[in-house]
């Protein structure tokens, strides 16, 4: 067996972090900025072993097709959705593929099995599907050899291209997050975007971020269920909608200065804005009586808060310390949430990952 055989003969593996969107959303997909970092406490793996045809392995938990009864599959549809993650990895299996196609990167031959896991909270805005889209991606660019073809910048683009195939409605901020890892600021101004075809990506000093927490329901049942129209208001030209994303992109930029200068009472300022922000453009409806009170829950003992995406969790900073973790712990046992210190990932992008990126 020669080296390149043996080579892709073994399993790879690739492990993607949760995502939390520290400042800035959701302005990345009206061509604002943010900051984001991987949260080390949640995570999907995605395995991959050469196998004689192409098989994508449905998993035990989230793929379920068999049940006890009826009343157990509606139940499980009711807590889990339709959907579990096999759609998730076909969909960039084909992204991956057409893009290979379209830019004379030629993949060699070969099938694989693909299979995944996950531990990322459903619906809790900590991006679990990308995470496991991400993952799926990394090990075709291992099996195929190809990560040095595939610049850094243009992954995310693929793995949004994945979702949106699937319906998913997203921005490009958590899958950058996701690729990079670590701690990133982005920027989407439009030049740069219809220039380049992706933002400006750069990677932060993780250890600038001052001791973060997580706040979470184990069982989101008001997670806003009305449709905005924030997005058609802002094609429409609202002045209301316009001015305040432009604030919110214009917080990402504040706090990155903020976090280099560890200037954190700033910090936590942009961090209360950015959600006061976000409420005046959805209204409480779309936000959910649920998301609202995990932000209130932190704010009531003077902690900062805000989403981590869309809902779902909340990332708080606590200026006053411990004491003020103590309370916070406490008012979120009361109230029924699950608390948790945040974790920070640095960034995973290895050499050949980093001889991609633009100068």
């Amino acid at each position: 067996m020669d080296e390149e055989s043996s080579s892709r003969s073994v399993e790879i593996e690739h492990k993607v972090y949760a995502r939390v969107g520290l400042l800035g959303n959701p302005s990345d997909v009206y061509y604002g900025r943010t900051i984001s970092f991987s949260l080390g406490n949640f995570w999907a793996t995605v395995k991959l072993r050469p196998s004689r045809h192409l098989v994508i392995t449905p998993h035990p938990t989230h793929d379920l097709v068999q049940f006890s009864g009826l009343d157990h599959l509606v139940n499980r549809l009711r807590s889990e959705g339709y959907y579990g993650g096999v759609r998730l990895l076909m969909s960039i299996c084909k992204v991956f593929y057409t893009y290979c196609n379209e830019n004379n990167i030629e993949l060699s031959e070969g099938n694989f099995t693909l299979s995944y896991d996950t531990n990322i909270p459903r619906q809790t805005g900590l991006s679990g599907s990308s995470a496991i889209v991400c993952a799926a991606l990394n090990c075709l660019l291992d099996f195929y050899k190809v990560r040095h073809l595939v610049k850094v910048e243009i992954r995310p683009d693929l793995i949004l291209s994945a979702e949106k195939e699937l319906g998913i409605v997203a921005g490009l901020q958590d899958r950058v997050a996701q690729v990079y890892g670590g701690l990133v600021y982005m920027d989407f101004n439009k030049d740069g975007m219809e220039k380049l075809g992706h933002g400006v990506y750069t990677p932060m000093d993780v250890s600038l971020l001052p001791p973060l927490h997580l706040i979470y329901a184990e069982n989101p049942s008001d997670s806003g269920k009305v449709h905005s129209t924030v997005r058609k208001r802002w094609l429409d030209g609202d002045e209301f909608i316009i001015s305040s994303m432009e604030e919110v992109a214009d917080l990402a930029l504040q706090g990155r200065t903020a976090i280099l200068e560890k200037d954190y009472s700033k910090l936590a300022d942009l961090i209360n804005r950015n959600f006061n922000l976000r409420r005046s453009m959805f209204g409480g409806d779309v936000l959910g009586s649920l998301n609202i009170e995990m932000v209130e829950v932190a704010r009531r003992v003077g902690a900062a808060s805000k989403f981590t995406g869309s809902g779902g969790a909340v990332v708080v900073f606590c200026p006053d310390g411990p004491s003020q973790v103590e309370l916070l712990e406490k008012a979120c046992k009361e109230a029924g949430f699950v608390i948790q210190p945040v974790k920070v990932i640095p960034s995973y992008l290895n050499e050949d990952d980093l001889k991609t990126l633009s100068e």
